[in-house]
C-alpha cells in the first residue's frame, strides 16, 4: 500500500493515513437531501471524495465507501407539501435523478447509499441510550433532546465555543430546550407528517441521528475517514461526534475528517433553498462531464471555488480540449491500428519517462489529494507530446500505449477521458434497482399511484417490470 497523507480537520494537521484494520478503510460521506435536484456545488464534494475512493483503491486500500441518503427532514416535508406529494416519494424521485446524474459525472466509487428511514431500529436504539446514559432528555411533548453540556468535548472538531453561541444565531430557538445548544434526536409527530412509533411517542428522526446511527451498524462505532463539505463542520459535525462518542465510549468517531471547500456563486454559498444555484444536470449537458471534473479538480479541493457561469466553464472547456488533444489521437490510432502497429519507438527516453510520470502522479496526488498538481504533471506530459518532432504518427502501436500511460492513469483516477451515458440513455442496472427499491417502498406504504407512476416512467425507459410473487423482476424490452 502506497504511503498517503491526509489534512486532518480535527487536528489541523496533514497526518499519515493509518487504516483501523488495514488494509480496509470505512470511508463515509454525508450525502444528498433529495428535495431538489442537485447542484453543482454537490458535484464537487462527490467528485472529491469519489478521486479519494478510486486513488486508494488504486494504491491497494480496500475501500467501504458510504454515502447517506437524508430522505426525510423539514425541507423535504415542506417541498413535498408544496407539490402536493408525498415527502418519501418526492425523495425517491429526486434521488433516482441524482443517481443518474452522478453516473452521467463518473461518480460510481460508492459502495453503498443507506436511505435514513430504512435504519429507524437503530436510530431508535441510539436514542434510547443517550437517554440511558443521561446525555439526552425527553421534553413534554415527548421530543427528544441532547444535553450539550453533558459532553464537555463539543465545539472541539469546529473549534467553538458553547458559552459564545447566541439564540437565533447558529443554532436553533426552541422553548424545549434546556439550553439554546441541544440538539434534537426525536421530534414528536406533527399531524400530517410522517411519524414513526417510539418508547417517547410518535415521531420522526432529528438530522444529526441517522448519521451514527448509520455508521455504527455499517462501519462500526470508530471508522477511518468521515469526508463532506465545509459548511456540515458545525453544527452537523459536532453532533454527530457528540452522539456516538457518549453513546458507544468510543473515541474518536472517526480517525479522520476530511472537508471539501464550498462552490460560491458571485461570492456566496450556493444553496437550494434560496435559490442561487447552478444544476448539476444542466451543466453536463452544457459542456459535459469532463470538462466539470476538471473545473473541480483543477483547484485545491479544501479550498473555496468561485463559480462563474461563462468564465469558469469556458476556460474550463479550452483546457480540456487541449489536455486531452494527445489523448484522443493515440486512442484513435490504436483502435484503428491496434498495439501491433507498425512504426518507430518512442523518441530518446520518452517511455520511460511517461512510466515515471505515472509514478510521480501517484506520489502527488498521495500527499492530501493533490489534484491541482497532478493535473499540472497532466498539462506538462501534454505540451511535450505535442512538441513530438514528426507527431504521435510516426509511433508504434506498442510505443503509443507506453505514450498514453499518464492518461489512463487520470481515466483510472481522475476520471478524466472517461465520457460515460448520454442524456437520457439507461444508465445500467444499477440505476434500474434504485428505481425498484424506490416502487417498494411506495408499495409498502400504500403509495400505489407512485408505483405506478415508477413503473410507467421505467417502461417509456424500456425497461418491463413483472410483479411476481411479492417480488419484481425486470427485463429489457425494445421499443414499441
Amino acid at each position: 500500500m502506497r504511503r498517503v497523507t491526509v489534512y486532518d480537520s480535527r487536528s489541523r494537521e496533514t497526518r499519515l493515513l493509518a487504516p483501523l484494520v488495514p488494509p480496509r478503510v470505512g470511508l463515509y460521506v454525508c450525502g444528498l437531501t433529495p428535495y431538489a435536484p442537485a447542484h453543482i456545488g454537490h458535484g464537487r464534494t462527490f467528485v472529491v471524495f469519489d478521486v479519494v475512493a478510486r486513488a486508494l483503491r488504486r494504491w491497494g486500500y480496500r475501500v467501504f465507501y458510504v454515502q447517506n441518503v437524508t430522505n426525510l427532514d423539514d425541507k423535504l416535508i415542506a417541498r413535498a407539501a408544496e407539490e402536493g406529494v408525498d415527502p418519501l416519494a418526492l425523495a425517491d424521485r429526486h434521488f433516482a435523478s441524482y443517481l443518474r446524474t452522478m453516473e452521467r459525472l463518473g461518480v460510481r466509487s460508492v459502495n453503498y447509499y443507506p436511505f435514513a428511514t430504512d435504519f429507524m431500529p437503530e436510530i431508535l436504539a441510539q436514542v434510547g441510550v443517550l437517554l440511558d446514559r443521561g446525555f439526552a432528555y425527553r421534553a413534554s411533548d415527548g421530543s427528544v433532546y441532547f444535553e450539550v453540556a453533558k459532553f464537555p468535548r463539543y465545539g472541539a472538531l469546529s473549534r467553538q465555543k458553547v458559552g459564545e453561541l447566541r439564540p437565533g444565531a447558529r443554532v436553533e430557538v426552541d422553548t424545549r430546550k434546556r439550553a439554546p445548544e441541544d440538539f434534537v434526536l426525536w421530534k414528536a409527530a406533527t399531524p400530517g407528517e410522517p411519524s414513526w412509533e417510539s418508547p417517547w411517542g410518535p415521531g420522526r428522526p432529528g438530522w444529526h441521528i441517522e448519521d451514527t446511527a448509520m455508521t455504527g451498524r455499517l462501519l462500526g462505532p470508530r471508522y477511518d475517514l468521515h469526508g463532506a463539505a465545509i459548511d456540515l463542520i458545525f453544527p452537523h459535525h459536532e453532533a454527530e461526534v457528540a452522539q456516538s462518542e457518549a453513546a458507544t465510549g468510543e473515541v474518536p468517531l472517526a480517525n479522520y475528517w476530511m472537508h471539501a471547500g464550498l462552490l460560491l456563486l458571485s461570492g456566496e454559498k450556493m444553496s437550494k433553498s434560496i435559490g442561487n444555484v447552478a444544476a448539476l444536470e444542466a451543466t453536463i449537458d452544457r459542456v459535459g462531464p469532463g470538462v466539470l471534473r476538471l473545473y473541480y479538480l483543477n483547484a485545491n479541493y479544501r479550498s473555496p471555488l468561485d463559480f462563474d457561469p461563462d468564465r469558469s466553464l469556458g476556460e474550463s472547456t479550452e483546457a480540456y480540449a487541449r489536455l486531452r488533444q494527445p489523448f484522443d489521437r493515440i486512442s484513435e490510432l490504436l483502435d484503428r491500428e491496434g498495439a501491433d502497429r507498425p512504426g518507430a519507438g518512442p523518441p530518446g527516453a520518452l517511455g520511460d519517462d511517461a512510466a515515471s510520470l505515472v509514478d510521480r502522479l501517484d506520489a502527488t496526488l498521495a500527499e492530501d489529494f493533490n489534484t491541482r498538481e497532478s493535473i499540472a504533471l497532466l498539462f506538462g506530459w501534454t505540451k511535450r507530446l505535442a512538441e513530438l518532432s514528426g507527431g504521435l504518427d510516426a509511433i508504434a502501436g506498442s510505443g503509443l500505449e507506453r505514450l498514453r500511460a499518464p492518461y489512463d492513469w487520470a481515466r483510472e483516477v481522475l476520471g478524466l477521458f472517461d465520457e460515460p451515458t448520454a442524456p437520457g440513455a439507461d444508465a445500467g442496472g444499477e440505476v434500474v434497482e434504485v428505481a425498484l427499491a424506490a416502487r417498494a417502498r411506495a408499495r409498502s406504504r400504500g403509495d400505489f399511484a407512485e408505483s405506478d407512476r415508477i413503473r410507467d416512467e421505467l417502461r417509456a425507459a424500456g425497461i418491463e417490470v413483472e410483479d411476481h410473487a411479492g417480488r419484481s423482476r425486470w427485463r429489457r424490452i425494445g421499443p414499441e
